[in-house]
């Protein structure tokens, strides 16, 4: 019998839609993350190459914070909504009820290998469901981490961990779940929504793409390029909504790149392939696909790497020709292409000639410029004078739009990602509209004039 029938099964026995079992179980993932914490760290460490501190920042902190605010809020989340009634309908009442999908596959990605499988977990937990978890063999240290906490945590008819590769994805993918969350490349995400369609389940696709950043002539240069070096370079640019690639106004280009230069050396030093919290690429296939770029534009600023060690600078270039491979691919890697313009609307029509972005960034102080830029761009998110941060609040969801992706999750939005939304109307039974019903006694303009007053 596949997981997906065994925990099937599981689920039609009700305990799992209690909301203090729910409470129970990410209570008790809490503690077990917290167990194996010093491991988590070492294999971020081994995978990715990844501090301790930014192990803890975009990945167990993240997680830890996502389980108290779901135990927090989650009474309040699954609550019963009552919506109005109308007027036809006096008497009785209509609500919304949020109610588990069933069972859940959850596919993870390998660049933040932890916390983008916990947390889509944590919201299956929290609106009811079973799941089946699903991280990257590309990380293969953090993959065998999150297998041990959930396979000894939990019984798996109820939550468990599958670990393997291509095959083993493909395998799960043939089974029947009631929900499917993926996250990775745009590629994959339409060979699971294709399997997702024969079973007709609903997805959750968080892909990528290339995610521009704008940084306009009125805006405090000095901080605006700390802020992008940072969003940059996080876990060595393998962020999917790191910013891709920079469009600098020809005024304030050169002043940009010196900044730039002068954030990096400030964050990792002199020679960062040396610094020990600037993480590495996740294996040879991926540096290698880095360095072939590389060539597609003058190099500014680094270029230097360590194949052994997977090490690759922080690379600032430009003289890019808008149809080479860096411009058509997400570079996923410490690569920024700075191209200058001097006119916002080239800017807008050369991004809207793009797929829609999973992010977007803007740098300005003019308020009807960032009004322009929102009104006449579309993707996932966007930041005003920022990067990356708008993912980091509870109150925002986070999701693409298009090639980007579809669906949202964080904070509330994770839990009704995961929960079915079902529409109760509780009419009365003591009376009856008797006008519905044939054969029909009146005229046509006079049912329109009872049912505008009725219904609304």
């Amino acid at each position: 019998m596949h997981i997906s029938e065994i925990q099937r099964q599981y689920f039609k026995n009700g305990e799992t839609k209690s909301i203090s079992f729910r409470i129970q179980q990410l209570q008790i993932l809490q503690q077990a993350i917290l167990k194996n914490e010093s491991r988590i760290y070492e294999a971020l460490k081994a995978d990715l190459g990844k501090c301790q501190m930014e192990g803890y920042l975009t990945e167990v902190g993240f997680t830890l914070n996502d389980i108290d605010f779901m135990i927090k809020n989650i009474r309040k989340f699954a609550k019963h909504k009552k919506v109005k009634t109308p007027a036809i309908f006096l008497g009785g009442s209509s609500f919304i009820i949020p109610e588990p999908y069933g069972t859940v596959l959850i596919i993870g990605p390998w660049n933040y290998p932890f916390q983008l499988v916990m947390v889509p977990l944590i919201g299956a937990i929290a609106a009811g469901n079973c799941a089946v978890v699903k991280p990257s063999e590309l990380t293969p240290n953090v993959s065998r981490v999150i297998a041990a906490i959930i396979n000894d945590t939990f019984k798996s008819e109820y939550i468990a961990a599958i670990e393997g590769g291509v095959e083993e994805s493909q395998k799960l993918l043939t089974q029947k779940f009631d929900y499917i969350f993926y996250t990775g490349s745009t590629t994959v995400g339409r060979i699971v929504m294709t399997e997702a369609a024969k079973n007709l389940t609903p997805v959750t696709l968080e892909l990528g793409g290339k995610s521009p950043c704008i940084i306009d002539k009125d805006t405090n240069i000095k901080n605006a390029a700390k802020r992008v070096v940072w969003g940059k370079f996080l876990n060595c640019g393998q962020t999917c909504v790191a910013p891709d690639y920079v469009l600098v106004h020809k005024n304030i280009k050169e002043e940009f790149i010196t900044n730039a230069i002068a954030a990096i050396n400030e964050f990792y030093g002199s020679d960062p392939l040396e610094a020990e919290q600037y993480p590495h690429i996740v294996n040879e296939r991926h540096f290698d696909r880095l360095l072939s770029l590389m060539n597609d534009g003058n190099i500014l600023y680094g270029g230097k790497n360590n194949r052994e060690k997977l090490y690759i600078q922080p690379t600032l270039i430009d003289s890019v020709s808008q149809d080479s491979s860096i411009m058509q691919e997400e570079i996923f890697g410490p690569i920024m292409p700075i191209l200058e313009f001097d006119n916002l609307d080239t800017v807008i029509s050369f991004i809207n000639e793009r797929p829609k972005p999973l992010a977007l960034y803007y740098f300005s102080s003019n308020k009807s410029n960032i009004a322009k830029v929102l009104n006449e761009t579309s993707s996932g998110g966007t930041c005003i004078n920022d990067t990356i941060n708008h993912i980091t609040t509870s109150s925002l969801p986070f999701g693409g739009v298009g090639d980007s992706g579809m669906g949202s999750y964080h904070g509330k939005e994770t839990f009704e990602t995961f929960s079915h939304r079902k529409s109760v109307l509780h009419n009365q039974i003591t009376y009856d509209f008797k006008l519905k019903y044939p054969p029909y006694k009146v005229t046509i303009n006079l049912m329109k004039k009872v049912f505008r007053f009725l219904l609304n």
